[in-house]
């Protein structure tokens, strides 16, 4: 908000006054802006700021930052719940179809080599008597 205060020129301590023993004009305005800038935050320049701006485009505006937020929330949080769905589905079914799957190639290479050595055996047997096929 803007305060406005009506100032005497007589006053002396004022760094606009017309007196002959005050410093140059650019040293005084260094000073104001100084005093400004110490007295002054930037959120109390930027809450300022909300007078310029009419309240039908407020309105707008933050019916808009809400609309969007809104959305933000919605679509995370279905995001968030496919996720959930798509993890715990590959945890409880993927799982044990993959431990599964690794029993039975073991259980095929298992067989080969089995079939492997039966048939290095044969080879071996072969020289004494023939083998059956």
């Amino acid at each position: 908000m803007v305060k406005v205060e009506i100032v005497d020129e007589k006053e002396s301590n004022s760094p606009y006054a017309s007196d002959s023993s005050a410093a140059s004009s650019s040293e005084s305005l260094s000073s104001v802006d100084s005093e400004i800038a110490n007295d002054e935050t930037i959120f109390d320049r930027l809450a300022a700021l909300v007078d310029i701006v009419p309240p039908t485009t407020r309105h707008k505006i933050t019916s808009r930052i809400a609309s969007t937020g809104s959305f933000f929330k919605t679509t995370g949080k279905v995001v968030g719940n496919i996720v959930w769905i798509v993890t715990t589905s590959a945890l409880l079914v993927g799982l044990p179809l993959a431990v599964s799957l690794e029993d039975e190639a073991k259980l095929v290479a298992q067989e080969k080599e089995e079939q492997q050595a039966g048939q290095q055996v044969c080879s071996i047997v072969h020289i004494l008597t023939p083998c059956k096929s």
